[in-house]
C-alpha cells in the first residue's frame, strides 16, 4: 500500500511540474480512483492503408484477436467504426480507414505484459499467422494510436449497453487549460455529473482520466444513444437536468474546460459493446 501510495503522489507531482501548475491535495483527492480499482482502460486506433486492410483486420478482431484478449483477462473488448457522414463536426475528406478498440486491461501489470501473453497463446498464433506475420511490403495496419485512461471514482466500471441493432455510441474528449483543471473537471464529474446522463437517457459506457495520450491534460468518455435520431434530443435533456444546471453554475468548477471533442462511433462485427 505504501508504494501504491507513493507511486500515486509522485505522478500527481509530476503532472503538476509539467503543466507548470499546483495541484492542491483537495482536488486530487476528489479526482483520485478509489484504492479498490486496478483496471485500467485503453482506446487504440488502428490506422489501415485501405478500406479492404480495415476489413481484414475487423474480421480478424472478430475472429480470433478478441478470442485471445479475453483469454488474456482483457474484457469487455469494444471494436468501432468511425464514418465522415456520422461525423460532420470532424470535416473528413472521407471515412477514415480506421478502427476504434476499446480494451479494459485488469490492472496496469496486465497491460504491460499482454503482448508477451498474446504471443505465448498458441491458438491465437496460429489462427492470426497471416495477418501477425505480414510483410513489411503489405503490414496488416500502417499505426495504432492509443490513450490509456484511468477510471473515474464516481463510475470506476465498464457498462456493457444492451445490444440492439441501432445502438449509437458517442466519445467525447474534454480537455483542460491546466491540470489543476483537469483535476477540478474530474471531481466535477465525481460530484455527481453522472446521473445526468443516465436521466437524460444516454448511458455512460466508461468514464476515465488520461494518463498517456495525445492533448494532455484531457478525459474521455463514451455514451451509448439508442438512435442517431434520438442524440440531440438527449443532450438537451442533459442540458437541462436540475442536478447539472446546478454544478455547471458552481463558480468552483469554472473553465475547467478549454475544448471538447466529440466522435460518432458505430459497434464492428464481434464488438462485446
Amino acid at each position: 500500500m505504501q508504494r501504491r501510495a507513493f507511486l500515486k503522489s509522485a505522478t500527481l507531482a509530476a503532472g503538476a511540474a509539467l503543466a507548470g501548475t499546483t495541484i492542491t491535495a483537495t482536488a486530487a483527492r476528489a479526482a483520485d480512483a478509489p484504492a479498490t480499482v486496478e483496471h485500467v482502460y485503453e482506446v487504440r486506433t488502428y490506422h489501415f492503408a485501405s478500406p479492404e486492410k480495415q476489413k481484414a483486420f475487423a474480421d480478424f478482431l472478430a475472429s480470433t484477436m478478441i478470442p485471445a484478449l479475453n483469454r488474456a483477462g482483457v474484457k469487455p473488448v469494444g471494436v468501432f467504426t468511425l464514418t465522415a457522414k456520422d461525423n460532420p463536426d470532424l470535416k473528413l475528406d472521407g471515412d477514415p480507414n480506421e478502427l476504434w478498440v476499446f480494451l479494459k486491461h485488469p490492472s496496469p501489470a496486465a497491460l504491460i505484459d499482454l503482448e508477451n501473453r498474446l504471443a505465448a497463446d498458441a491458438e491465437f498464433q496460429s489462427a492470426g499467422k497471416s495477418i501477425l506475420t505480414a510483410p513489411k511490403s503489405d503490414p496488416a495496419f500502417t499505426r495504432i494510436s492509443s490513450m490509456l485512461l484511468r477510471p473515474m471514482s464516481g463510475s470506476p466500471e465498464v457498462r456493457v449497453p444492451e445490444r440492439s441493432a441501432n445502438r449509437f455510441f458517442e466519445l467525447r474528449t474534454y480537455e483542460s487549460p491546466t491540470v489543476e483543471r483537469h483535476l477540478n473537471k474530474l471531481a466535477m464529474f465525481n460530484a455527481g455529473e453522472f446521473g445526468a446522463f443516465e436521466r437524460a437517457g444516454m448511458p455512460g459506457v466508461f468514464f476515465g482520466g488520461a494518463i498517456v495520450a495525445a492533448d494532455l491534460p484531457q478525459l474521455t468518455y463514451m455514451v451509448v444513444h439508442d438512435d442517431e435520431a434520438h442524440v440531440k434530443a438527449q443532450w438537451s435533456a442533459f442540458g437541462k437536468d436540475e442536478q447539472w444546471v446546478k454544478l455547471k453554475n458552481d463558480p468552483q468548477y469554472k473553465d475547467n474546460v478549454s475544448k471538447i471533442t466529440r466522435r460518432f462511433l458505430r459497434p464492428a462485427a464481434g464488438s462485446q459493446i
